[in-house]
């Protein structure tokens, strides 16, 4: 067993993966041909993520204790609470089983994406809500921010100009971790 484990190290090091058993094909062929497929959810994932995340932070961070700040805090615990696993199959039961709207799994098109994307962008989505929403309270309160309103600029322009860019900086850090 002990030679079988250093046989599959140094195996791993040379990109030899070995044999499958099921059908006998190279495991790095196997990994190549789902390569394409992990890559396209991954990043619409990810993209569901930003899309969903940053704009309620930034919203929720400029009507700070608003009902919308108050909902999207909450919705945020929930997401970030919410086991990934016991989504899916909430997700699957519902638009794929009940409603018959989305499929229940498989490629090919981009409905097929849908379920996936939400239930893995669902929790870094609830992770960038609460970050951007800090990082974006933390900036309002800073001397720049309140030497812009004072020259006179449009609110728009300070968040989305000013603070946004600062906001940031954490972000894509965090970003890096996904």
């Amino acid at each position: 067993l002990i030679v079988q484990f250093f046989r599959f190290l140094f195996g791993m090091f040379t990109l030899d993966f070995g044999t499958s058993y099921k059908d006998g094909m190279p495991v790095l062929t196997k990994l190549l041909e789902a390569l394409p497929y992990t890559a396209q959810l991954t990043f619409s994932g990810i993209l569901l993520a930003l899309v969903v995340g940053i704009p309620a932070g930034i919203i929720s961070a400029t009507k700070q204790y608003s009902i919308f700040d108050r909902i999207a805090s909450v919705l945020a615990l929930i997401g970030f609470s919410t086991p990934n696993f016991w989504l899916s199959i909430m997700l699957i039961l519902v638009f794929s089983v009940n409603l018959q709207w989305l499929p229940v799994s498989g490629t090919g098109s981009i409905l097929h994406l849908v379920l996936p994307s939400i239930a893995l962008g669902l929790q870094s989505a609830a992770v960038f809500t609460r970050m951007t929403r800090s990082s974006m309270l933390e900036v309002l309160n800073m001397d720049y921010i309140r030497t812009a309103r004072a020259k006179g600029l449009k609110e728009s322009v300070v968040i989305n100009k000013h603070a946004f860019r600062n906001t940031l900086i954490p972000l894509v850090t965090s970003m890096a971790g996904l």
